[in-house]
């Protein structure tokens, strides 16, 4: 996510830790390194100057220059002001009415349909009950593309073929909702390869008709600068209450993401991070700037790990490893657990210094290795799973063919699953032994 800009920052960062002593001169030579960073990364250049601007005014002030370690505060200020050129704090909808109204508006291309859906999925996660509507009339694949769509997260769509008229599709829409107890209707509307006249005008009829609690701009977060174009006219026009940016899990600059507030006033409301439905996620400000600066987002991740993993199967296993008895079949549950917070290298991401190490560690090669690992256990049957010992020469012969590895790369794995077994028995006895002594495992003799 934004790893060109990241880097390029923490690059600058490296001589801002070094600086003992503040002066206008060696802050200044840093942050020209900074609006460099900016400015590649396709940010507005006002917003670029006028950010450089605001952390030099801060860094040269009275409590910089008192600082014990100066380098280090002005990192913070960076991060400061960044959170602010974000949006601060996270906007949630704002959604009232029975039904509630949201409108989603862009351009061909920048994930509009898709949003639609994940949007959906993610206010049905809330307990509301939505309702998609097809209101591009004018591409049939957006139609046929958001019905298959509501069929994947078991949602309603709202679909008139050969309708053309959108004002009465949305009526119709609304009777449908009341009559099947929809709380909230997605307009999915139609897009066009460049602003003109005729979208405007049927966008606004369709606004003043259904009176949306939220005018959505889906925004292709890898067109850069030229989003913000976009959002200004579509902003001018129907008076936009905030966006969607779309496939930041790819190569995207940042450009749109850091100059969208600062040019519309409106905030980023959520984020497409995959192209699963189930990758989309609120908006947090603070947590995106600490991904760009390197820091991580640790937030983000335990909030992942909440909704993937359960509570009582995690204290199962956590008993199970503690008493040595971790078999296979528990080790697959584990690896099939790491599956649903995502892939390794967005994982990785989201700890501090984690997209350095990412690009060290060849991730595309580790995921490959936990797919392998899977399949070689799950040729392996219920028994073999839960009692490794009984893997004579067949039935290895057996396993390494149905999962198409060698029988070396599966012994390879049987010995590290076995040395794995063994240091958990080892803490198991340890914890015990200290559980023995009490006080939290501390002698008696040095207890107070």
């Amino acid at each position: 996510m934004f790893d060109s800009l990241s880097q390029k920052l923490q690059g600058a960062f490296k001589n801002l830790r070094g600086l003992g002593k503040i002066s206008e001169e060696n802050v200044g030579e840093s942050l020209r390194e900074v609006r460099m960073a900016l400015l590649e990364a396709d940010v507005n250049f006002k917003v670029a100057r006028d950010f450089i601007e605001r952390v030099k005014v801060k860094s040269l002030g009275q409590e910089v220059l008192l600082s014990v370690q100066p380098g280090q505060q002005i990192i913070k200020i960076i991060h400061d002001e960044l959170v602010d050129l974000l949006g601060s704090e996270n906007a949630a909808l704002q959604l009232s009415g029975n039904p509630a109204c949201l409108m989603m508006v862009g351009l061909h291309g920048s994930g509009k349909t898709t949003s639609s859906a994940k949007l959906a999925l993610l206010l049905q996660k809330q307990a509301r009950t939505p309702l998609l509507v097809a209101a591009d009339v004018y591409r049939p694949a957006a139609m046929d593309q958001l019905e298959i769509l509501g069929k994947q997260i078991d949602i309603p769509v709202f679909v008139m073929r050969g309708e053309t008229d959108v004002l009465k599709i949305a009526q119709n829409a609304f009777n449908f909702a009341r009559l099947n107890n929809r709380a909230t209707l997605i307009f999915d509307t139609a897009g066009r390869l460049q602003i003109d006249e005729p979208l405007v005008q049927e966008l606004v009829n369709l606004r003043d008709q259904i009176k949306p609690q939220e005018i959505l701009l889906v925004l292709d977060s890898a067109t850069g600068q030229e989003a913000v174009n976009v959002a200004t006219h579509f902003d001018k026009a129907l008076n936009i209450t905030g966006a969607i940016l779309t496939k930041l899990d790819g190569d995207a600059r940042g450009g749109a993401a850091l100059s969208f507030k600062a040019v519309t006033g409106k905030p980023i409301k959520f984020a497409g991070v995959g192209e699963k439905v189930d990758e989309f996620e609120p908006f947090h400000p603070e947590r995106m700037a600490s991904r760009i600066l390197g820091m991580g987002d640790i937030v983000t991740l335990v909030e992942k790990a909440g909704e993937a993993i359960d509570e009582e199967e995690a204290k199962r296993m956590e008993e199970k490893m503690r008493k040595g008895q971790f078999t296979l079949e528990d080790f697959l549950n584990q690896l099939r657990q790491m599956k649903k917070l995502g892939s390794l290298d967005k994982l990785v991401d989201m700890l501090p210094g984690g997209a350095e190490a990412a690009r060290q560690m060849d991730m595309t090669k580790s995921e490959r290795e936990m797919r392998r690992m899977e399949g070689m256990i799950c040729s392996m049957t219920l028994k073999e799973r839960q009692n490794p010992t009984i893997l004579n020469a067949s039935r290895r012969r057996r396993i390494a063919a149905g999962s198409g590895v060698t029988v070396a790369e599966l012994n390879n794995l049987l010995k590290k699953f076995g040395e794995m077994q063994k240091m958990m028995k080892q803490m198991g006895k340890f914890q015990k032994m200290m559980g023995k002594m009490g006080g939290g495992g501390m002698p008696p003799m040095l207890r107070r």
